[in-house]
């Protein structure tokens, strides 16, 4: 510790003896660096204030209905990017700055001078945004200010007006591609149905029921053509097997009984083609019935001629029993027929049922289709006019309001620089140049202030010393070298003090 006091001591004393060299070097650094400070161009700030009011009415109204935008990220967002290079270079449009930049680089210095001098700072509880800006040129201030919050005003309408109507675009795109599917799949839909309408089932039937019921129904007609045989047979046994010998003859009118009945049966023959077709039991029995009839006509009147007994004609009993024989066999005939036409529908049901189910499988799997097109068809309708009102709401000024609480003005008074502040850190730096160029000088040319010293710097034994004797004009001398630097330096404590009061008085 002893020897660090003694280092400090020597130190200052070799300070003082170069202090005139030290006073010089303090005088012309705070005197260029007051000039510097003095220089120094002034620097304006303008500021603007902008509250967001997102707590509109319309967004419980409109719940829903559509997908609510999140106006507070929206604007959180266009506030962040803000400062993006090309809305710095429309600013510079804006202002008519791009004017004084004739290349690249020159634009590019003016995008970070931009981005250097502006702060945007907002509040997330209140949606209070400011925007600032510092420059020497006033009017220029507050021009940057007021095409920044134009830009923020703007892109928070217009970022999200240009998301939802790419949306709708898209969306649109994907409607017209689903109306060609849901056209191509109705279409296939249409052409299955009309080439196989015969064998898909009818609406609450199907190929099951159907030949159930066809079972049914033969398994009805085979029971009564079991009926009318048994009939027929019992009206045989009347004859006891013996070969009639009367005939129906012509009656009393002039028209035989055979005749009377066929003349019936194609009457109603008629009457059944104008409702069937040929290939019906009923038409196809009826004919067969026809063809019996005459049939027998023509066998009776050959016994008839060979008999020549006209009595036996008009035998009352034997004709009725041959009339209801004759209807017997009709019946039987046309239970055949009615038998076989349901045993071949039956057979054709059998083998329609095992195509069936492949048919319903494509019909299914071109249904299923047919439906998903149109789900997502519908889907893709109702979303586009979500879309649609969503780009509307985001867009609408009741959605977001902007209210302008402070607007950028033309600043009167600079801002800075702190030249109070600068002169008085000059002041500092003088004076602590001053005194390391003197103890710069007190290194370069080293001398002994004292005993110690000598004796420490040579390592001799210092026997005495021998004291100055000041004569009158050294003390003069020394008196007038100690005024002159009190003096001097009473002068730049005193330009310090007037450089102050300018700054204060005029600043």
């Amino acid at each position: 510790m002893e020897h660090f006091y003694s280092q400090l001591l020597s130190s200052l004393k070799g300070i003082w003896k170069h202090r005139w060299a030290g006073f010089c070097t303090a005088w012309c650094l705070v005197l260029v660096g007051w000039a510097n400070v003095y220089w120094m161009p002034d620097e304006y700030q303008s500021s603007a204030r902008v509250y967001v009011d997102t707590q509109s009415v319309l967004k419980p109204l409109m719940v829903g209905m559509t997908s609510v935008p999140n106006v507070a990220q929206q604007v959180s967002i266009m506030s962040r990017t803000l400062l993006s290079r090309p809305n710095l270079e429309r600013v510079l449009r804006m202002v008519d700055l791009d004017v004084k930049a004739v290349t690249p680089r020159e634009v590019d210095a003016q995008v970070n001078e931009l981005l250097k001098a502006i702060r945007i700072q907002g509040t997330g509880t209140y949606d209070i945004y400011t925007i600032t800006y510092n420059n020497a040129d006033p009017r220029q201030v507050r021009d940057v200010v007021q095409a920044l919050l134009a830009i923020f005003v703007e892109g928070s309408f217009k970022g999200k007006k240009g998301d939802s109507e790419k949306a709708v675009q898209f969306i649109d795109e994907q409607v017209r591609g689903y109306e060609e599917k849901l056209s191509s799949a109705e279409n296939a839909v249409k052409e299955f149905r009309l080439k196989h309408n015969f064998l898909l089932p009818r609406e609450g039937q199907d190929y099951g029921s159907k030949l159930l019921q066809a079972s049914e129904a033969l398994g009805n007609a085979q029971l009564e053509l079991a009926e009318a045989e048994q009939a027929r047979k019992a009206l045989e046994a009347q004859f006891g097997g013996d070969e009639p010998v009367l005939v129906a003859g012509v009656a009393p009118g002039g028209q035989s009984e055979l005749d009377s009945r066929i003349s019936t049966l194609n009457k109603s023959l008629d009457a059944l083609r104008l409702q069937y077709t040929d290939q019906h039991p009923d038409v196809i029995s009826t004919v067969r019935l026809i063809g019996q009839l005459e049939e027998k006509r023509r066998l009776e009147r050959q016994k008839q001629s060979a008999s020549g007994d006209a009595a036996q004609q008009y035998s009352p009993l034997f004709q009725q029993m041959k009339v209801a024989l004759a209807e017997a066999e009709a019946r039987v005939a046309a239970l055949h027929a009615r038998v076989d036409a349901l045993r071949e529908r039956q057979t054709r049901l059998q083998e329609q049922r095992l195509a069936v189910p492949e048919l319903e499988s494509q019909l299914g799997q071109l249904t299923r289709d047919y439906q998903v097109n149109k789900e997502n068809y519908e889907k893709l309708v109702g979303r586009r006019e979500a879309a649609k009102l969503s780009g509307e709401l985001t867009t609408t000024t009741e959605m977001m309001s902007f209210k302008i609480i402070d607007p950028p003005t033309l600043p009167q008074r600079p801002i800075g620089p702190n030249r109070a502040l600068y002169y008085s850190a000059v002041l500092a730096l003088g004076l602590l140049g001053g005194c390391a160029a003197a103890l710069g000088l007190a290194q370069l040319r080293p001398t002994y202030l004292s005993a110690a010293e000598l004796r420490a710097g040579t390592g001799l034994r210092v026997l005495g010393t021998i004291a100055m004797n000041w004569t009158d004009e050294e003390k003069r001398k020394l008196w007038r070298d100690r005024l002159g630097f009190g003096a001097g330096s009473v002068g730049l404590l005193l330009c310090y003090g007037g450089v102050m009061a300018y700054t204060l008085l005029f600043s």
